[in-house]
This record gives C-alpha cells, structure tokens and sequence, in this order.
C-alpha cells in the first residue's frame, strides 16, 4: 500500500498581527507645520480609550496643549495636538519624540505604560518598589501635616506623593518605603496599623457622612496603581463626591472672566447641548487656560461613562474653550435636568480641583525620613496649610512642590513665609505665583487679546462648531 505523506497549510505567524500593523496606531511629530507650536498627529481605530492614554503622555512630558481636534470618523479616529513644553517652545528633544512615537504606538500590543520611559527619567517605578496608599478624606487645615505626621510615626519614609483638596475633599496617592530598610513594607499587622491611623486623621472614624462618603485609606498591592497618579486622583475625587461639597466662590456669566478676574482666580462655566441630528449630546468649558486642563475634563468624562467622539480645544491669550461631542457608554445622550446637571458639576470640579490659589513653594532636598512631616509641621505652626502637593524623586534629591493658604482667611502674610524660611534653614525653598502670568505666555498675542477674552473669535468657533457637519459615528 502506498504511503501518502499528509501536509498542513502554511501559516504564515505574520498574519496573525496583519490587521493591526496595517490599522494599528500611527503617529506623527511634526515641527515644520506650525511656526509656535509641535503638531502631533493621531491615528487609529476607533478606541475611545486612546484620547486619555495619549493625554498621559503628553502630561507625562510636561507639555501643554495650545489647540487640540478630536474626530470619530466611523471606524477611524484622528487627534490632532498642537503643544509646547514648560518654556513655550516647541519640542524639539529627540528623546521626548522618540517617547511619544513609541509610548502611543506599543499600546496595541498591550504594552502600553503611563510612566516616563528609562530614557527620560532615572527614578526607579515607584509602584512595583514601595508600598502605595490611596486616601479619601475629609479636607480641613492642617490634614496634610497630620497624614505626613502619621506616616513618620510608623517608621515610613514618604518616596513620592501628590495630594489635592477641593471644597470640603481631599484625596492622596503616596508611596512609601521602610524608613529602616528603604524598602516595601510587607508585614501585615503593621500595614494594618498604619491604615488604621490614617483612617483615624483622615475623617470622623470610618464612618459614612449624610452624603454617604466614606474617609478611607487603601493599601496598593504591587500591581495596585495600574494608571497615571493624577488619573488616580481625579477618581478618588469623583468617588469623594467633591463636586457635591460646599459651593466655592464659582463665578456666575463667563462674560465675568476678564483679566482682573483671571488674576482673582475665577472660575469656570460648563453648558450642555444637544446635536439631536447626529445623536450627541454637547459640553462646553470655557474657563481660564492652565496646562493638564482637557487631561483633567476627559478624566471626569471618562469617569463618568462617557465616550468623546468630537472634540474641538482652544486657548486665547489666557483663557481657554472646550467643546465634546459625547455619547454615555450605552449610548444614550443627555436627557434629563438630572443627567445634565450631574455632568455640568462633575466637568467644573475637575477643571478646579488641580487650581489653587495659594503661594506654590519648591524646596529640594534630600531624601531623608521624617522630613516631610517637619516641614508640614512647621508651617502649619505658622498659620500655613497645605492645599496640594507634589512630592518626587529628581535624580538623588527630593523635590517637594506644595502650596499653601493661610489657615485662618486664606490670605498668605510674606511675613510669615519669610518667617517660615528662616525656621527651616539651613533648607531653601523658592516662592512662586502661578496665577500671574508670565511675560512668555503673552507674547506674540494681539493687545486686545492681552485685555480680555477674544469674543469675535468664539462666537467664530462657536458658529464654525454648529455648521460643521460631524460624521455620525453611531
């Protein structure tokens, strides 16, 4: 009987990824189009996931974003960013190109990562290295000082943290290392303690409030913090309910927002529409500009089980105007007060809960244990409370950003900071406002620009928006 040899198909292993190398994520930074700003282009399959993954790249690299253009075309999706870095410049740096290109593009491989590349930061990954914490609690003067206390207390060197307080909520993502060891802390009775003291600090116990908030702190395991650490906040945030908290000075018509008003603080207007022909449902920010500010509003968006199919960002001298077309994950837009009104205060908590209008002090030191809680201490003593913090590791030094208000009325005495300054020799701090605006922010804008808001080219944005006929993505 004659044997017959039985042969398989050939398979070539490359066509297994042929979809996604021919519609996988393509990205391009280009220099030469726009004579002030770096133009980075975004292309993909429709993911409406990829906008906030790219927003955590481009803040990861400090840049802000001058005029963004989002669209959902069927099956596609465009993003269109025109950026400058910290000095207003565009971005030049290989390394900083070569980072965007190779961050958005790996995430359709599933190796996606928010952090900077090794290429761009020294510093070790601080969620695989040291214990994490996250906090919810209830904001009062002084509480950051009782936080940092108590991670002193029970043995804990404080590696990076960042905090932020809105109306009457606070919330923290700190990591932590043994103060003996500098390394994790794995024993789990004392993690216990250590969660059970911050509890203690963070609100009346761990009791729910008649608004059914919980002050809590949660221990990250190794893999807890999966996200960017200001995506984190923003949750946190949300989950505290600030946008329900007691009411801050809002200001009442956006027409309020000159120039004087920007240098008071003012604050934001948030609108909803409907696109009843294309089935969206629309949000309009129009607040002062500030950089992270559209990463902060797709955050809540996203929070909030909501989808951004077109998108349309400005600034104009100091101020700024954003546009969604959004749908909720289900589909449905907009329809009830209840609906649109839950938005419209999700949206403003999360354009001013990263704003703080007190006195922004740098020091950089070194990182030693028990510091943290000293210089809290010490400005609490004087009359000082911590608003927001930005607490990380810059090559071998500690660099701690913090911002403060005076306890008792919120006005800041540079008596007192002086006196401040004295008490913490031989460590130096730099006193900076970054409510006024420098002289580089300004340049190149028109007179009238420099005055106020620039009405003609709104209502210009505004008609071009209600003309254009978007594509229906549904």
């Amino acid at each position: 009987m004659r044997r017959m040899d039985v042969c398989c198909a050939y398979f070539d292993p490359d066509y297994e990824n042929l979809d996604e190398r021919i519609y996988g994520t393509r990205v391009n930074v280009d220099n030469e189009s726009c004579g002030k700003c770096t133009i980075v282009n975004v292309n993909s399959r429709n993911d409406h996931d990829l906008l906030l993954e790219v927003l955590e790249v481009l803040i990861g690299l400090e840049l802000s974003i001058k005029k963004c253009y989002v669209s959902s075309d069927a099956g596609w999706f465009m993003d269109v960013f025109h950026v400058r870095d910290q000095e207003g410049n565009k971005v030049y740096s290989k390394k900083a190109i070569n980072y965007i290109e190779q961050a958005i593009c790996t995430r359709d491989s599933g190796r996606f990562t928010v952090t900077r590349s090794n290429e761009l930061a020294s510093k070790p990954d601080v969620a695989t290295h040291y214990t994490g914490i996250e906090m919810i609690g209830h904001n009062r003067p002084g509480i950051f000082s009782e936080i940092s206390a108590v991670l002193a207390e029970q043995g804990c060197n404080v590696m990076e943290a960042h905090a932020w307080s809105h109306k009457d909520s606070l919330a923290c993502v700190a990591f932590v290392s043994d103060e003996s060891t500098s390394t994790r802390i794995n024993d789990p009775d004392r993690l216990a303690s250590i969660q059970d003291h911050l509890c203690t600090v963070l609100g009346p116990g761990t009791s729910v409030d008649e608004d059914g908030r919980r002050a809590r702190a949660h221990l990250l395991g190794v893999d807890g913090l999966t996200s960017h650490p200001e995506r984190r906040l923003h949750q946190l945030m949300f989950a505290s309910k600030d946008f329900d908290g007691q009411p801050g000075q809002v200001s009442a018509a956006f027409p309020m927002l000159s120039l004087d008003g920007y240098k008071k603080g003012s604050r934001t207007v948030v609108s909803v529409d409907r696109c009843n022909e294309k089935g969206y449902s629309v949000i309009s920010v129009e607040c002062v500009d500030r950089p992270k500010l559209m990463f902060d509003t797709v955050c809540t968006l996203t929070d909030m089980q909501f989808d951004v199919f077109h998108a349309s960002v400005s600034s104009c001298g100091p101020f700024a105007c954003q546009e969604y077309y959004i749908r909720h994950r289900d589909g449905h837009i907009l329809d009830t007060p209840n609906e649109r009104c839950l938005v419209v205060k999700g949206v403003k908590a999360a354009v001013e809960r990263r704003t703080c209008e007190g006195v922004k002090l740098e020091l950089c030191t070194e990182n030693n244990a028990g510091l943290l809680s000293y210089i809290t201490r010490v400005l609490r003593e004087n009359g000082l409370t911590v608003t927001q913090a930005d607490i990380a590791m810059d090559g071998d030094m500690m660099k701690n950003t913090l911002y403060v208000q005076g306890i008792s009325d919120n006005k800041i005495d540079m008596d007192v900071v002086e006196s401040v300054r004295r008490e913490l020799e031989p460590l130096s701090f730099q006193v900076k406002d970054d409510w006024l605006m420098s002289p580089g922010q300004l340049e190149g804008e028109p007179v009238a620009e420099r005055n106020g808001f620039c009405i003609l080219r709104l209502l210009r944005s505004k008609l071009e928006s209600l003309s254009h006929g978007f594509i229906s993505s549904g």
